[in-house]
């Protein structure tokens, strides 16, 4: 299995492709991403160095601000919407992706659920998750 993190949106406008391991991987239950993803959660991959990251193609960011007051940029394909990539204003070397554009979605492996406070009852998640009612303590 190749060592590299790769993937991108539906119609392959945009494209990143890191040799490093995620710091954090997480589904989050907030209401942003309940709407963002159209059901009771997104999951992420978040990777601490940009700089060892492959971007191509031009996104299309749209910022929003989160709990903190803090702005998060969420990148999307401007040709076939999709979302892909999510940095934070606060922590500019950060970068998260969304599970869902890996070129192998298995390879996600949650760690965490945050904002657990905001799930539906029907966006049911393993018992192995560290659960956190809100973000965790940075």
């Amino acid at each position: 299995m190749s060592t590299l993190y790769s993937g991108g949106c539906a119609c392959g406008a945009l494209r990143y492709e890191t040799p490093q391991a995620p710091i954090f991987q997480n589904h989050c239950q907030c209401r942003d991403c309940q709407r963002r993803s159209g059901t009771g959660h997104g999951s992420y991959l978040t990777f601490a160095g940009r700089a060892g990251m492959t971007l191509a193609g031009e996104a299309t960011w749209w910022d929003v601000a989160g709990d903190s007051g803090r702005i998060k940029r969420h990148g999307f394909c401007p040709a076939c919407g999709c979302p892909v990539f999510l940095r934070f204003v606060a922590m500019p070397d950060l970068i998260a992706v969304h599970a869902g554009s890996l070129d192998m979605p298995e390879r996600f492996a949650p760690q965490v659920l945050t904002y657990h406070a905001a799930a539906p009852s029907w966006d049911a998640q393993s018992a192995s998750l560290t659960v956190f009612e809100h973000m965790p303590p940075g």
